[in-house]
């Protein structure tokens, strides 16, 4: 963003402030544009961004801290929108929107500025074809596989493990290949940020990832616009011809963010009070996250359910997208099971692309018509007891009980917490681990044993 913009005609002064929004009245000729960047003429620090006007009104959101701001405030037009810094040197770092350093580290130095608002590519920039990517978390890479330059969401309430389980995959995904991670906290407690910098730098992974950081304590303009920096950051790592992954936490609270803001300006509300904007905000979002010749890149994103009710609008906004769904379910995470991974509701299109061999999709087909019965005969045995089922039905039903239990991870970023080392398995593993127990290998041994274990070879 430019310093000096005594040259740029664009002029006002605030004449209101509504919460998080600016009144402001153009007394210049020239109109600014939409999304356009005003600052204040005495202190460039304070930001406004142009968002609706008319003849008669501009309405701004306020990018900076509103006691700062004040009635007859004269601000200057910039002629450029909300620009990002980019640099390789941003790996390694902590920054908010506007690229100052949060972990107390120097000032970065970027080598070119862009537009947070960038176009999405055309469609015939966009690569074709999908590959398998390894994540060594069995439930996931058995039960809904990952997709490299796919959409992958993790689908949860309140408290049932959705930041856990991502962390713990960018720990996975990172440590393994040689990409870059590009990690957006969007409405992240400030809690959650410093204990992910913490486990990446443990990891050693830190100095391959850049996080930017939209918290919950700042306004909705700023955490909305965290998720598209970040994307444009993405999108240049892409670009650079390098393999990306980009995770996102939380969707929810970016769809939340739009709400706000849309509420603020006073603009008519859609289906469930959601802004009218909803899904080409999402879309435009997401339609970003795109793999191309140059490079791909890999979206993680975790999204919140309001009251555990997955038909919520903003929720299938955000699910329309994905490439793989994985539902988290909070009964399975309240009898100790993790990662609680609801295993009827959680999809993944690797299957149906024929991206998996046969091997595995005959051991998948096997295991759903097993888990099938087993939710049947769980109401029985709620009522009268394991023991009153026959021999068939009681040994399909332990089985399939100690694959459920086997597909239980110790992960490496709760290893402070549960005092149990984290473990990476690597699918063909787990796929022979099931044929196994599903073979009557382990009918010896108690279910119970093959909670949290990393392969079968841990029970000798």
């Amino acid at each position: 963003m430019p310093k000096d913009t005594e040259g740029y005609k664009v002029k006002g002064k605030v004449v209101q402030v509504k919460g998080q929004v600016a009144v402001v009245e153009i007394i210049s000729d020239a109109r600014p544009a939409l999304y356009e960047l005003l600052v204040a003429t005495d202190d460039p620090e304070i930001k406004f961004e142009v968002y609706y006007q008319s003849e008669d009104v501009t309405m701004c959101v306020i990018l900076s801290e509103g006691n700062k701001i004040v009635r007859g405030m004269e601000v200057t037009g910039t002629g450029e929108e909300l620009q990002i810094g980019l640099s390789m040197g941003l790996l390694g770092r902590v920054i908010n929107l506007f690229g100052q350093p949060q972990d107390g580290g120097e000032p970065i130095k970027f080598e070119k500025s862009k537009s947070i608002y960038q176009k999405k590519p055309n469609l015939n920039a966009i690569a074709g074809g999908y590959e398998l990517l390894e994540t060594g978390i069995k439930a996931i890479d058995f039960l809904t596989p990952f997709l490299r330059g796919g959409k992958t969401g993790f689908i949860g309430g309140a408290g049932v493990g959705k930041t856990i389980l991502l962390t713990e995959l960018m720990h996975n995904v990172t440590v393994r290949r040689k990409g870059i991670a590009v990690f957006a906290g969007v409405g992240e407690r400030i809690r959650e940020g410093q204990e992910l910098f913490m486990r990446l730098q443990e990891a050693k992974v830190m100095d391959r990832t850049v996080i930017i950081l939209g918290q919950m304590n700042e306004n909705a303009a700023i955490r909305y616009r965290a998720a598209l920096a970040a994307t444009t950051m993405a999108e240049y790592f892409r670009d650079q011809k390098n393999e990306v992954m980009f995770f996102i936490d939380n969707m929810f609270r970016f769809v939340q963010a739009g709400n706000e803001v849309a509420t603020l300006l006073g603009t008519l509300p859609s289906e469930q009070a959601y802004q009218a904007t909803l899904q080409s905000d999402v879309s435009y979002l997401e339609d970003r996250l795109v793999s191309t010749a140059d490079g791909a890149i890999t979206s993680v994103q975790t999204i919140y359910v309001p009251s555990d009710d997955v038909s919520d609008p903003g929720v299938n906004a955000v699910i329309s997208f994905l490439d793989t769904a994985i539902v988290l379910s909070r009964s399975a995470a309240q009898t100790g099971i993790y990662p609680p991974i609801d295993m009827q509701a959680s999809t993944s299109t690797a299957i149906s692309r024929n991206l998996i061999s046969e091997r595995h999709k005959d051991m998948l087909r096997a295991f759903r018509q097993l888990l099938e019965k087993y939710e049947k005969l769980g109401r029985i045995v709620a009522i009268i007891g394991e023991g009153e089922l026959s021999a068939a039905d009681r040994l399909m039903y332990t089985r399939t009980k100690k694959i459920i239990n086997y597909l239980t991870q110790p992960f490496f970023s709760t290893e402070i917490h549960t005092g149990r080392k984290g473990i990476y398995v690597d699918r063909e593993t787990t796929i022979n681990d099931i044929a196994d127990i599903m073979s009557g290998s382990v009918d010896t041994i108690p279910a119970q044993k093959l909670m949290y274990i990393g392969t079968l070879k841990d029970l000798k």
